[in-house]
């Protein structure tokens, strides 16, 4: 029997589609062969009507692993799980550490500007508008680098796309996702500064300057 197959992966799943030449048993023997079964409803109920349906046909034939296609695809992808879950965990590390830095650079400034902040709400600034002010501070920074990251981002998922299956390497709502994760925990950190420094006395503070 002659014919055309369609392409397919037969490396890895997010390999691009190759063409295949498929040639007689008789012609390029192989022990191991695999049998591929379609079923219409649970597969996992099939597995051993099809190893008894084999057994009675060619008893001589050991079928020793019968798995479901997506075992099969999870068995696949195990390598790419264990990859992804290490970069969430060194991600979630990398992002406390960027929250503390901010907290830690957004306090020493408030420390520094306790002077500053004294003298506007001795003049009659109210503690929203400093409240404003630091945020802002502390916002536009984090907005700068949001901005670099999302220009980035899409090249180095270029990079990391053949450990990608299923997802696209510019997928807008990862990215979509990540920022607003990294704007949120921004915020609680650029919070508590301002807020400290929108209840400072300004008697006391002119004092201590």
């Amino acid at each position: 029997m002659i014919g055309i197959a369609k392409t397919a992966n037969y490396s890895t799943l997010a390999e691009p589609a190759q063409p295949c030449v498929y040639v007689p048993l008789e012609q390029n023997y192989f022990a191991a062969m695999t049998l591929y079964v379609r079923s219409k409803g649970d597969p996992q109920q099939v597995l051993r009507p099809v190893q008894r349906e084999i057994h009675a046909v060619a008893p001589q034939i050991a079928v020793d692993d019968a798995r479901t296609g997506r075992k099969i695809v999870d068995q696949a992808l195990f390598g790419a799980k264990m990859g992804v879950a290490l970069l969430s965990v060194f991600g979630l590390l990398a992002l406390g550490l960027a929250s503390i830095g901010l907290y830690g650079v957004m306090a020493y400034s408030v420390n520094l500007r306790r002077r500053e902040i004294g003298v506007r709400m001795a003049l009659g600034a109210p503690r929203s508008s400093v409240l404003r002010l630091i945020l802002k501070q502390g916002m536009s920074l984090v907005i700068t680098g949001l901005l670099i990251g999302l220009v980035v981002a899409p090249a180095v998922a270029r990079l990391l796309a053949r450990a990608l299956y299923g997802v696209s390497a510019s997928d807008p709502i990862s990215l979509a996702g990540a920022a607003c994760v990294l704007l949120a925990v921004a915020v609680a950190a650029c919070y508590l500064p301002a807020r400290s420094a929108s209840r400072l006395d300004p008697l006391v503070t002119l004092r201590e300057g």
